[in-house]
């Protein structure tokens, strides 16, 4: 079991999921959107002896101090976060630590690359964020679908999902905006039972709701879906508006990356069962203007698209696909994530581009 330690960096009070010897090679594990530190507990327990694996609640989410978000920065009210808890545990400009993002975690810790690549001795992405953020953009390259990019930001989340989040529901009622169905059915392959479901969803229960958190604020947009991104909270943040981290393929300090991803992703995909190009496609959001008007964004493709750029430029990746897996290799396959970290604990070897 993984224990939990508070830790003040100095930005905000980090709560922290820790296991391992303390003097142990520095693994550091960011999670997704709506979830916590607690998600990587079966991979952290898979990960052999010899490592320092911390894995903090995000801010926003989880038992970590609660503080809004600055969207317009993107990701780096995060990355900044992280980087103070990088200092607090001596771990900083040393180039040791080995870390691993999942979904938004993948995001945000590319942005950390860019910001602070020294520390880092490799990078594991797992079902990662795209580097142009979520939604909104039709091609590899992020071009914006629209010029006020609708369709991304906090008006994008599900009203009544946002609801029973706020008031801590986990039931199954009214399974189309269940926070327990949600992520049986989206998060991790509807065809796995996570043995530890309720412990999880209660840690799901914990997230910071409101425009300062999740999902964040929204602006009425005059173009389909006929809203847009706000400047505060979660979605806002991941919105292509404020994030881009195309920055990642340029970086000076060219560690190892391995990207995982599951066959049955149904979030974060070239089709995304939660983008307004796949829903209005569906007829789920009435008023769809059509494909060339409003395509699916190609998240998979784009994150691809920036490795290849990162490879060309001196840099190495792997990509690897996890058969009959969805959103969540974290909680569906801890040993074979465990074992993409384990890899590049034994190969690191930055290298300059």
């Amino acid at each position: 079991p993984i224990a939990s330690l508070t830790i003040d960096p100095g930005r905000t009070s980090t709560t922290c999921g820790l296991t391992g010897d303390e003097d142990g090679q520095p693994a550091l594990l960011g999670h997704g959107t709506t979830t916590t530190g607690r998600f990587w507990q079966a991979v952290a327990a898979r990960l052999p002896a010899g490592h320092r694996v911390v894995a903090p609640d995000l801010h926003a989410f989880g038992r970590t101090l609660t503080k809004p978000i600055d969207a317009t920065r993107g990701l780096r009210d995060w990355s900044d976060d992280l980087r103070s808890l990088v200092e607090k545990l001596g771990w900083a400009d040393q180039g040791r630590i080995h870390a691993a993002g999942w979904s938004m975690g993948g995001g945000i810790l590319q942005q950390y690359a860019i910001d602070h690549g020294g520390d880092l001795a490799s990078l594991t992405l797992v079902a990662p964020l795209s580097s142009y953020g979520f939604g909104a953009t039709r091609d590899v390259a992020g071009t914006a679908t629209n010029a006020d990019f609708s369709g991304s930001g906090g008006g994008t989340a599900a009203p009544d999902f946002v609801r029973r989040l706020k008031e801590k529901d986990s039931s199954e009622e009214e399974p189309m905006s269940s926070p327990r169905v949600t992520m049986r059915s989206f998060f991790w392959s509807p065809n796995y039972k996570a043995p530890d479901e309720d412990e999880l969803i209660d840690e799901v229960l914990l997230t910071a709701i409101g425009d300062g958190g999740y999902p964040g604020d929204s602006t009425p947009s005059a173009l389909w879906p006929m809203v847009g991104p706000g400047g505060a909270g979660v979605n806002n943040a991941m919105s292509p508006k404020w994030c881009n981290t195309g920055g990642f393929a340029a970086i000076y300090n060219k560690v190892p990356v391995s990207w995982g991803r599951g066959d049955e992703d149904q979030v974060v995909s070239d089709a995304s069962m939660f983008d307004f190009g796949t829903l209005g496609r569906s007829g789920a959001v009435p008023g769809w203007p059509g494909e060339e008007e409003y395509p699916s964004q190609p998240a998979v493709s784009q994150m691809r698209a920036v490795l290849d750029r990162y490879s060309a430029a001196g840099g190495h990746y792997r990509e690897v696909v996890l058969e009959g897996c969805g959103h969540g290799p974290v909680v569906e396959r801890p040993a074979e994530v465990a074992a993409l970290i384990q890899e590049q604990v034994e190969s690191a070897k930055p290298v300059a581009g």
